[in-house]
Order: C-alpha cells, then structure tokens, then sequence
C-alpha cells in the first residue's frame, strides 16, 4: 500500500520538474490623447515602465497594488510629463513565465510622449 503512494508521489515530483518552463505573451493597446491634427511632436517614442511578481506553488504576489498600477507608476517616474506633454498610445504586455514550479508574472506598460504647440 505504501510502495504505490511513493512511487506516485516520486513520479510526481519528477513531472514537475522536468516539465520545462514556458511563457505566455499578451497585450493591449491604448489611446490616451487626441491626434488628430498636426499640432505635436513625439518627445519620446518608447517610455516602459514594468512590475512582476513570483508565484512558488501557488504562493506569492502579495502586493499592495495591482501589477498593471504598479507599472504606470514606474513608467511615469521614468519619465515625468513637463508642460504640454501627454502620454499617447499605450501598450499594455503582459507575460507569465513558468520554470518548474515557479510563476512569474509581469506587466510592462510602454508609451509614447508627445509635446503639444
């Protein structure tokens, strides 16, 4: 009785291990200011700012805020908006990578900056 339950338990463990990692990739895009006239110049064309957490079985990502605010923040302390500017076209990637037990989760926000005449 007690051999069956081991041997399970081993087999198990072994297909945890070694069942690789991979990642799943996924995104949205956003538009936060009008373009429509040529009234503009893009400042910067790639601001990214990024927040991931860690998942060990099933444990983890404790955080006080969500990852996709977390991220913004980042992003906009890479970058503080001066006067006239605007952020436009925001990209919102997200990842969930998996390596043997372990989950990682990130969110990436990216934009673009543009200045206002």
């Amino acid at each position: 009785m007690k051999k069956p339950i081991l041997k399970s338990l081993f087999l198990l463990i072994i297909a945890v291990i070694f069942s690789g990692c991979f990642a799943i990739h996924s995104g949205t895009v956003y538009n936060s200011a009008s373009l429509s006239s040529a009234n503009f110049s893009y400042v910067n064309m790639n601001v990214e700012g990024e927040a991931s957490t860690r998942y060990v079985i099933g444990f983890g990502g404790l955080e006080k805020f969500t990852l996709v605010s977390i991220a913004k923040k980042n992003m906009m302390a890479n970058h503080p908006l001066q006067k006239n500017q605007a952020f436009v076209n925001q990209t919102l990637n997200f990842k969930t990578s998996i390596y043997f037990g372990i989950i990682i989760t990130t969110k990436c926000v990216v934009t673009g900056v543009v200045e206002f005449r």
